[in-house]
């Protein structure tokens, strides 16, 4: 039994490493796109950000209306449409052919997603649960940290062709393992849509929200001008920075890790001290972040604060509404989407009037946020667990 549950949970996190692969891998792709279909870098983005603003517009609604579909259903169509969409990306050479080829699977990005997050939860105990999950956020992490640089290899070593059909091939190798070794998994106690939605009507739940929106903008609204600060404010070299971005991404894995035993002793407490240790470690880097040593070192742990904080979030979301899983966990999705669109618009105006290096005060600030609304959590809906 517990085989077939570790068989389970590596093939889910198989499919969410396919599904982030094929997210995050085209923006390593894109001036090569720019070249293949004889557009503009600007135009060929879309291909970027479309895909995540259909993930913004499916992540609250596509969930709650899969809940109720048998889960191996549910994963074998939302992989095939990813393979068909990736198929199509091989083959056509018309642009608009391809852009929409890319941004329908995105619909159903956070049905996988957020249902491949609910499985492995409910797949062993309540105690085990967050590190089930934290085994399928590596899976997450490594799409992040590996989809980009193994395209861009196999993109400037072979054709853009043979990258997306790396795409292809790990979407394909998770559909055939979920045919063979999982078994049909039907809904055991199917919730009604109005059950669901009524979590929206608890205090509990926008406490939630808010803190884990501003938790997820002070890493990736920072993570997302990580190349410029190292470029501007610590001088590093183009190769030093690729190197720097792949350890901040190898640490992500180990804050997973860590994040699934720290969640199950102590819940609460790592919650709660998360914020408060990754102020302190943006504060004491401010200082030393021209050096090249320390900057290096703040990378490792703040990668490693990374991955802790996916698995922070998503406990926090789901810890909130426990009976409504698959709708929780889009919310999760809504609100890392949301936080991560207002810290980078908000950082990119610091850049702009302030400087490169003051970015680290939004993160700063957003963590403040997120503190109050965990503590305002604790206070009037009392936590169980320490």
């Amino acid at each position: 039994m517990k085989n077939s549950k570790s068989v389970l949970i590596f093939i889910l996190a198989v499919g969410v490493f396919g599904i982030l692969n094929t997210e995050m891998g085209y923006i390593g792709l894109l001036p090569a796109l720019s070249d293949h279909f004889d557009v503009s870098v600007s135009k060929v983005s879309l291909m970027v950000s479309l895909f995540a603003l259909a993930i913004a517009i499916a992540a609250p609604t596509l969930p709650l209306v899969f809940s109720g579909v048998n889960r191996k259903t549910v994963m074998l169509f939302v992989l095939a449409i990813f393979i068909i969409g990736n198929v199509i990306s091989i083959f056509t050479t018309n642009f608009t052919v391809a852009l929409v080829a890319r941004v329908i699977p995105a619909f159903f990005h956070p049905v996988y997603v957020s249902m491949a997050l609910s499985v492995a939860a409910t797949s062993v105990s309540a105690k085990e649960a967050p590190k089930a999950v934290a085994k399928v956020f590596i899976g997450v992490s490594a799409g992040m940290v590996l989809g980009v640089p193994i395209v861009n290899f196999l993109a400037n070593v072979f054709t853009l062709e043979i990258s997306l059909t790396f795409f292809a091939l790990v979407n394909i190798f998770a559909f055939i393992m979920t045919i063979v070794f999982i078994p049909s998994m039907p809904v055991q106690e199917k919730l009604s849509y109005g059950s669901q939605l009524k979590i929206l009507t608890k205090g509990i739940t926008w406490l939630s929200i808010l803190a884990v929106t501003f938790l997820n903008g002070a890493v990736f609204g920072i993570y997302s001008y990580l190349a410029e600060y190292l470029d501007v404010v610590t001088k590093m070299s183009p190769y030093m920075i690729s190197i720097m971005l792949f350890v901040y991404g190898l640490a992500n894995i180990i804050g997973n890790i860590l994040a699934g035993r720290l969640l199950t002793i102590a819940p609460v407490r790592t919650v709660i001290i998360y914020p408060i240790a990754l102020m302190i470690l943006y504060f004491a880097f401010f200082f030393v972040s021209d050096l090249a040593i320390p900057t290096a070192i703040f990378i490792v742990i703040w990668g490693v604060f990374g991955g802790i904080g996916g698995n922070v979030n998503q406990y926090w979301m789901m810890s909130s509404a426990p009976n409504s899983p698959d709708f929780a966990n889009g919310l999760f999705l809504t609100s890392c989407n949301l936080g991560t669109t207002m810290g980078t618009g908000i950082a990119g105006i610091i850049i702009a009037q302030i400087g490169t290096k003051y970015i680290l005060f939004v993160g700063m600030f957003a963590l403040v946020l997120g503190f109050i609304c965990i503590l305002l959590r604790n206070m009037l809906y009392k936590s169980t667990n320490a």
